[in-house]
């Protein structure tokens, strides 16, 4: 398919498309590329797939290289994201989140909960993070039954296994840890999530509390909707480890261990084949190479200033954020 087609034009003779969003900023493109690259050859090639792409201002030329993902059943698509007053609140709570260790201050990381109402014309959706890798047809996690849930997602496998973020989770956000979880791949109800006005109750809590978390997107989520979240299937988000079950349908390089930064990571060769052909894989290559000695020091002191900043947060008595609908 030419560089220069969506494959909107051939998509609009269908009417059941499975939508799926990914939301980035230039510098995530590269590793959107590798995600998208992987979604598409696991598609069920009787149905017809939508991935749009929110970003606050991608360039021209990362806008082509990711355009030319497009199949005869991918259609690949650009929104930027709008100023508003909600993009406005958001931005003025992340400009205050700059300390060490905090990976989540930047407000592209709450775009994913503007797709409700950006998007009227669906009532469904799936949203995958941008360091994700699909060994599976995505559209089997699109099909996923929510019933009377607003969402569906996977409890957070680190959260189980670090007690800082345990604890962390238990006393600071107030959701205990087996139901808290990672906001990284979402099947969203659209519909209710319109219903329950779910930005404006993320907006207007964010500017009521105005609270230093740990993972402020994903805590906020885990609060607001709390009881309206269903268990994904835990293959629908998996960590990646070295003995990786044939059941994994999607591989999450979530916060540690980056292909892209470190060699000899568990499941690197899963990353860098979805890499090839994207038309950043030399560019990933080299910034793999960049990154030395100085930076992954810089990145392990995020990590542990991450860890000092949930402990510190977990000895309060009272939750930090409370929402009643």
């Amino acid at each position: 398919m030419s560089i220069f087609s969506t494959g909107l034009k051939h998509l609009s003779k269908h009417t059941k498309i499975v939508p799926v969003f990914l939301t980035i900023n230039n510098g995530y493109a590269a590793y959107a590329a590798a995600s998208i690259h992987s979604l598409t050859r696991y598609t069920d090639r009787e149905r017809h797939y939508r991935v749009i792409i929110l970003h606050d201002g991608l360039s021209w030329v990362n806008r082509v290289r990711l355009r030319s993902l497009a199949t005869d059943n991918v259609a690949i698509q650009f929104k930027k994201i709008s100023s508003n007053l909600y993009l406005k609140a958001i931005i003025k709570y992340c400009s205050r989140r700059k300390g060490a260790g905090d990976f989540f201050s930047s407000a592209v990381y709450y775009y994913r909960f503007f797709i409700p109402r950006l998007f009227p014309m669906y009532d469904k959706c799936v949203y995958i993070d941008s360091d994700t890798i699909l060994r599976g047809d995505i559209g089997k996690l699109y099909d996923t039954e929510l019933g009377d849930m607003a969402m569906a997602a996977m409890v957070d496998p680190k959260v189980d296994v670090i007690p800082e973020f345990r604890a962390y989770v238990n006393k600071a956000v107030g959701v205990t840890y087996k139901d808290y979880c990672n906001s990284g791949v979402l099947v969203m109800d659209m519909k209710a999530l319109r219903k329950m006005k779910y930005l404006t109750a993320l907006v207007d809590t964010i500017n009521k509390y105005d609270a230093d978390l740990v993972a402020p997107d994903q805590d906020y989520m885990n609060v607001i909707l709390r009881g309206k979240i269903k268990h994904l299937d835990k293959w629908w988000n998996v960590e990646p480890v070295e003995d990786l079950s044939k059941e994994a349908k999607l591989v999450h390089f979530n916060l540690f261990n980056k292909p892209w930064h470190y060699k000899n990571v568990p499941q690197e060769k899963l990353f860098w084949n979805a890499a090839r052909g994207t038309g950043f894989y030399g560019e990933l290559k080299r910034q793999q190479q960049a990154f030395g000695k100085e930076e992954q020091k810089a990145d392990h002191e995020k990590i542990e200033a991450l860890l000092q900043k949930a402990n510190k947060l977990a000895k309060v008595k009272d939750p930090i954020i409370k929402y009643e609908r």
